[in-house]
C-alpha cells in the first residue's frame, strides 16, 4: 500500500503546477496519461450503477407503481426502459467515452450547442445543493437511530395536542376523513346506525408521531417559505457531515472514488435484501406485496396515458440521463472499452434495484397497514413522506427497531453519497478540462472547494423553510428542464453532427456492426426517443400546477424564483449560440455552416485512436474547407501527395 509522509500530503495540496509533469489522480498504467482512466472495469461499472441508482429508486418508483396499477406498470416502465432508457443511456456514454471529454468540451461536435453542456452542468450544480441536504436528512436519521426506543416510536415532550400514539386514533380520523369527503354511507359500523359520523365530529387533525418527530425535531419546519427563521444546527452539521465525506472520496478523483464505490454501490443491495427477508416474515406482508404488485394489479390503467407518462418521466430520471453524469463517467474509460455491453448491465441493474426495493418497501408498510388496521393505501405516501415519516414509523413497530432503521438510514445514506460524487465530479471535470494549465495539479484543492462552495448554497435548505426550498428546486430544476436539454441533445448528435457519423465514430470503439443492429439505435434515436420527449414536454407543461408542501402552497415570488432557475438554466443554450455566431467569422450562412460542423478539436483524445477518418491532416483540411474556400485546390492536392 502507497504510504504519504507530510511532504506528500503538503505537495497534493500546493505544488507548484510549473514543476508537475503529470496530474495527481493519474496512474503511469493509465491508456490516458493526461487526464486519467478508471483503475478497473469493476469501478466505473459500479460508479454509475451508484449514480444511476438514486434515492428515487428507493422512495419514488414503489410510489409510481401502487399509484398506477400496481404490477400493471411494470409493462409500460419495462417499455420506456427499452425504446428511450437505454438508448439514450447508450448514447451518452459513447458520447463522453469518444471524446474523452466532460458534458462542455464533448459539444466540439456541434459547437453552436456547447450551451447545453453549459446548462448540465447548471443543473448538477443546482440539484447537488439539495441533494447534500437529503444526504444529511438521511445522516441525522441514522444518528437519530442510536436510541431506545427510537426517538419517534412515541409521543414525547416535542409532542403537541395533535399527536397520537394509539394506532385506532389514526384510522379513525382517516375514516373520518373519507367519510366527510364522499358522504357515502357505510354499512354495518354499528347496530344503531350505519352511516358516517358528521363532519362537525372532524375537530383537529391526528399526526402519528413520527410525523410529528419529522417536522417539529428533524426539520423544526416553519409555516412557510415566507418565514425562513434561524439555520437548524443539527442539519447544518449533518451537511457539513455529509460535504466533507464527499470532498474526501473525491480527493484523488476517479482515482479514489473508485475504491469508495466498492462499499457505497454494493451496501445497499445488502440492506435491501435485509430488509426484504425480514419483511416478507412480519404479519400483513403479503397485503402490502400484494398491494405493491400482486393480486390488486390494475390492467385497466394501461389504457390511461397518465400511466405512460408516468413511466416515461421515471425512466429519464432514475437513469440520470440529460444531467451530464453519464458522459462525464464514460469520459474516463479505455477508447476499445465496450460501452455498448455496459448500458446493458446498468440500465437493466438500475431497472431490477426499483423493482427490488419496492418489494422490501411494501412488505414492511403492509405489516404497518396490518398495526394500524387501515388499507395500505392509507400508509404509502411519496418522496419524504415514505423515506422519513411512513418508513421510519413502520421500522419502529419492528422487534430491535434501532438496528433496523440504523440499517435502513444507513442504505438512504450510500446510495444518495453515490449520486452526489458523480455530481462533484462533473463540475470538477468541466473545470479541468477547460482550464487545464490552472487545475491539473489542483484537482485535490479544486474538489474541496467546489465541494465548500455548494455547503455554503446550502445553508438556506437547512433553515426552518429549508423543505420548502428543496421542494421548490427540486420541481424547477430536476423536471421539465431536463427534457428540454435531453431533446436538444438528441437533435445535436443526430440531426446536425450527424447519426450516421455517430455511428462510425461508435465503431471505432467497438468494432463494426452490421446495418441490421444499428436499424433499431436508428429508429430509437431519430424517431423514438425524440417523439415520447416532446410528449411528455408538452403533457408537463399542460398539467403544470404549482409546488406546494405539506399542504402549505409557495407564495407567488417563490414561483417567480423558481420559473427563473428554470429559465437561467436554459437561458446559456441560446446566451452561448448567439455569442459563437457573433465571434465566428464569414457571411451569416457561413458562420452557422461552421458553427453546426465540428470543430478541429473534436476527435479521440489521444493520436493512436484517430485513425485516418480523425488525422491531423484530415483535420486541418476539414478546417479549410470550411473557413477558407479560396485554397481548397491546393490544400486537396498537398493532402494527396
Amino acid at each position: 500500500m502507497r504510504k504519504y509522509s507530510w511532504n506528500s500530503f503538503k505537495d497534493l495540496f500546493f505544488r507548484n503546477p510549473a514543476a508537475v509533469d503529470q496530474d495527481p489522480h493519474v496512474d503511469d498504467g493509465d491508456e490516458n496519461t493526461e487526464r486519467g482512466n478508471w483503475a478497473s472495469k469493476k469501478e466505473y461499472i459500479l460508479s454509475t450503477i451508484g449514480y444511476a441508482v438514486g434515492l428515487g429508486n428507493i422512495w419514488r418508483f414503489p410510489y409510481l407503481a401502487y399509484k398506477n396499477g400496481g404490477g400493471a406498470f411494470l409493462i409500460p416502465y419495462f417499455v420506456m426502459l427499452v425504446v428511450a432508457g437505454i438508448p439514450l443511456f447508450f448514447l451518452e456514454s459513447a458520447f463522453g467515452q469518444f471524446c474523452s471529454q466532460g458534458p462542455i468540451n464533448i459539444w466540439r461536435s456541434v459547437p453552436i450547442l456547447q450551451g447545453v453542456g453549459v446548462a448540465m452542468v447548471m443543473v448538477t450544480i443546482i440539484v447537488s445543493i439539495y441533494y447534500n441536504v437529503i444526504i444529511a436528512y438521511s445522516l441525522y436519521y441514522m444518528f437519530a437511530s442510536f436510541q431506545s426506543p427510537l426517538p419517534w416510536s412515541s409521543c414525547l415532550s416535542w409532542a403537541d395536542s395533535n399527536c397520537s400514539n394509539t394506532p385506532i386514533d389514526l384510522f379513525w380520523f382517516s375514516f373520518l376523513v373519507y367519510c366527510n369527503v364522499s358522504g357515502v354511507l357505510v354499512a354495518n359500523l354499528t347496530q344503531e346506525n350505519s352511516t358516517c359520523p358528521s363532519s362537525n365530529m372532524i375537530t383537529v387533525p391526528v399526526q402519528s408521531p413520527s410525523e410529528q418527530y419529522w417536522d417539529h425535531v428533524a426539520l423544526q419546519r416553519s409555516s412557510g417559505l415566507d418565514e425562513t427563521g434561524p439555520v437548524v444546527w443539527h442539519l447544518a452539521l449533518c451537511l457539513l457531515l455529509s460535504s466533507m465525506i464527499v470532498a474526501a472520496a473525491l480527493i484523488r478523483g476517479i482515482k479514489s472514488s473508485g475504491k469508495v464505490v466498492y462499499f457505497t454501490a454494493t451496501f445497499p443491495y445488502v440492506v435491501i435484501l435485509i430488509l426484504l427477508i425480514r419483511g416478507v416474515t412480519l404479519e400483513g406482508a403479503r397485503d402490502g406485496i400484494e398491494f405493491y404488485i400482486g393480486s390488486q394489479s390494475n390492467l385497466t390503467k394501461l389504457t390511461e396515458a397518465q400511466v405512460w407518462k408516468d413511466a416515461a418521466t421515471q425512466t429519464f430520471y432514475s437513469l440520470s440521463i440529460g444531467w451530464g453524469g453519464v458522459m462525464t463517467l464514460a469520459s474516463y474509460n479505455n477508447f476499445h472499452n465496450n460501452v455498448f455491453k455496459d448500458a446493458f448491465v446498468v440500465t437493466l441493474t438500475n431497472a431490477g434495484t426499483s423493482v427490488l426495493a419496492g418489494f422490501a418497501i411494501f412488505s414492511i408498510l403492509g405489516h404497518m397497514a396490518h398495526i394500524y388496521k387501515m388499507p395500505v393505501g392509507e400508509v404509502v405516501k411519496e418522496g419524504f413522506g415514505l423515506a422519513f415519516i411512513a418508513y421510519p414509523d413502520a421500522l419502529s413497530k419492528l422487534p430491535i427497531s434501532p438496528l433496523w432503521s440504523i440499517l435502513f438510514f444507513f442504505m438512504l445514506l450510500t446510495v444518495g453519497l453515490d449520486s452526489q460524487f458523480a455530481g462533484i465530479e462533473v463540475i470538477t471535470t468541466c473545470l479541468l478540462d477547460s482550464f487545464p494549465k490552472i487545475f491539473k495539479s489542483k484537482r485535490a484543492l479544486l474538489t474541496i472547494t467546489t465541494s465548500s462552495i455548494l455547503y455554503l448554497l446550502g445553508l438556506p435548505c437547512v433553515t426552518r423553510a429549508g423543505i420548502y426550498w428543496v421542494t421548490l428546486i427540486d420541481q424547477f430544476a430536476a423536471s421539465w428542464v431536463l427534457l428540454c436539454l435531453v431533446l436538444l441533445e438528441i437533435i445535436g448528435v443526430c440531426y446536425i453532427y450527424g447519426g450516421n457519423r455517430f455511428i462510425k465514430d461508435i465503431e471505432m470503439m467497438i468494432g463494426k456492426k452490421s446495418f441490421t443492429f444499428w436499424l433499431w439505435w436508428r429508429a430509437c434515436w431519430f424517431f423514438i426517443c425524440p417523439c415520447v420527449i416532446v410528449v411528455i414536454l408538452i403533457w408537463s407543461l399542460m398539467t403544470f400546477t404549482p409546488p406546494s408542501y405539506g399542504g402549505v402552497p409557495f407564495p407567488v415570488w417563490g414561483l417567480v424564483l423558481g420559473w427563473c432557475i428554470a429559465v437561467f438554466m436554459l437561458l446559456w443554450v441560446p446566451v452561448i449560440a448567439v455569442y459563437k455566431f457573433i465571434r465566428a467569422e464569414g457571411s451569416p450562412w457561413k458562420r452557422l455552416k461552421s458553427l453546426c460542423s465540428p470543430a478541429e478539436e473534436w476527435h479521440p483524445y489521444l493520436d493512436i485512436h484517430r485513425g485516418e477518418r480523425y488525422s491531423q491532416d484530415r483535420c486541418r483540411l476539414r478546417m479549410s474547407l470550411r473557413t477558407k474556400p479560396e485554397v481548397n485546390v491546393n490544400i486537396i492536392s498537398s493532402s494527396w501527395l
